[in-house]
This record gives structure tokens, sequence and C-alpha cells, in this order.
């Protein structure tokens, strides 16, 4: 086993850190892949019908991980230091996880959906041509579930471990938008189907990675699905269509709130 003693071998430090940096990318993919199967089943899905050698092994590999990794942070002198500047950084971690893993359940909806849906129908574009391009219309696909719920994001962890509730719920009462695809539980009203198509826009404006963070963000600084500002901006502009009947561009809306930062 080399040692590293207080005067420091400059090419032995470099080794190890370098070794260090290869093992933690090796354990990002391993964390990946755990979230891949963290989005398709439950944990007491896999303790009722996982293999019992298998889970075993990946327990057994995961706790030795754990133990050896925190007897180094046990050695560290000033542990509390660290531990206290490593905190915005852990958190921001824990934001960043959440809504790449967010990102990924939207992505495998829309891929799911998709095949399944409907193009608007004629009236409907002409119906919604004043506040939408033609190109969001002629993208969207309609799905119209009838028993069927979408799952939840897998995100309950997260939520607990940030001591909030709520965070995997992101489907409006009425409607759940997964990029260019609008789902609805019923035959969707026009105000309805006007809501489902800001957020399109909004995944349009901000990319679907950047829809999701911002819906991560914003959840956790409000705590409440209604509140998140995306929600709030496709409500404000569902209520002008609805009770002013304004016409006006929702993608320049959605640009405005963008560039000042307001999502």
């Amino acid at each position: 086993m080399a040692l590293l003693d207080d005067t420091g071998d400059h090419l032995a430090s470099v080794q190890m850190n370098a070794e260090l940096r290869h093992a933690q990318l090796e354990m990002l993919s391993a964390q990946c892949a755990t979230d891949r199967l963290r989005l398709h089943y439950s944990a007491e899905d896999l303790a009722r019908h996982a293999q019992r050698d298998i889970l075993r092994k990946a327990w057994t590999s995961a706790n030795a991980l754990f133990e050896y990794y925190n007897a180094i942070m046990n050695q560290i002198p000033d542990r509390q230091l660290f531990e206290k500047a490593s905190t915005l950084t852990v958190e921001e971690a824990k934001v960043i996880d959440a809504s790449d893993r967010l990102a990924r359940y939207l992505r495998g909806q829309r891929e799911h959906l998709r095949l399944i849906g409907q193009p608007l129908e004629p009236s409907r574009q002409d119906a919604m041509a004043v506040f939408f391009s033609p190109e969001v219309l002629t993208q969207a696909r309609i799905v119209v579930l009838d028993r069927e719920r979408i799952p939840k994001a897998p995100l309950d962890a997260e939520a607990k471990a940030m001591g909030i509730a709520g965070l995997s719920d992101l489907s409006h009462p009425s409607s759940a938008t997964f990029e260019d695809v609008l789902v609805f539980y019923e035959e969707a009203a026009n105000r309805h189907l006007f809501h489902a198509l800001v957020h399109s826009v909004q995944f349009a404006v901000l990319g679907l990675d950047g829809y999701a963070e911002r819906f991560v963000r914003g959840f956790l600084r409000t705590r409440a699905h209604a509140s998140v500002p995306l929600e709030v901006h496709a409500s404000m502009l569902e209520s002008a269509y609805v009770e002013h009947g304004q016409q006006f561009s929702v993608e320049e809306k959605v640009r405005i709130w963008t560039n000042q930062g307001r999502y």
C-alpha cells in the first residue's frame, strides 16, 4: 500500500487524485444505472421480486463503498469546516440530480406517449392560431387517457430528503405536458388545451432540461405545484385568454419571463 508523507510526492499525489477522479466517475455511472432502475421499479418491487444473490451483491458493494469513504472523511482533521464549506455544494448537487432525473422522466414519457398521440384537429389549430406559432400547433400531439393515469416522476426520495412533499406531482388538474405531447384525462376544453400549449411553448423556449431544472428550483422555493413560476405563468395566460379575450403571442410572453429570470 503506497503512503504519502507530509513532504508529499508530487507525482504520487497526481496519480492518486487521477485514480480518485476515475473512481468518482465510475461511481457516477453506477448511480445513473441505479437511477434507471429506480425510474422503473419501486423499492417494494425490488425487495419482493429481485434475485436475492444479485440484490445482496449490489447492497454489499454499495455498503462497502459507503464505509470506505466514510472512513476517509473521519480522517480529515477539519471535517466540520470541510462539511460546512460543502453544504451549498451538496444541496446544489441534490437539485441538479433531481433536475436530471426529472428530465429523464419527461423525455421517457414524451417518447412513449407520442406514439399514441393524435395531431391537433384543424379547427382547433385555427382557434389557437393567433396565440401559437404554426410549428407549435403542427408538432403538438394529443393523448386522452380514460382510466389510465400517468406515473409520477421518481422524485419522492429527493423530496423527503429535502423535507417537502409533492415534488413528484407534475400534472395540472386537467392535463400534463411532455414537451409537445399534451395529455388529458377527458376531452379537453379550449382553455385546458391553451394551458397545455403554454407549457409546450415553455419547453420549446427553455429546452426540456431547462424546463426540468426550473420546475425543481421553483418547487423548492414555493413548496407547491400551483406556485411554481412555470405553472403560475401558464395560469395567468390562460386567464387572459378566457376572461379578457386578448390576442397575444404566447412565445413572446414566455421569452419575456425567461429574459427577466422570472422562471
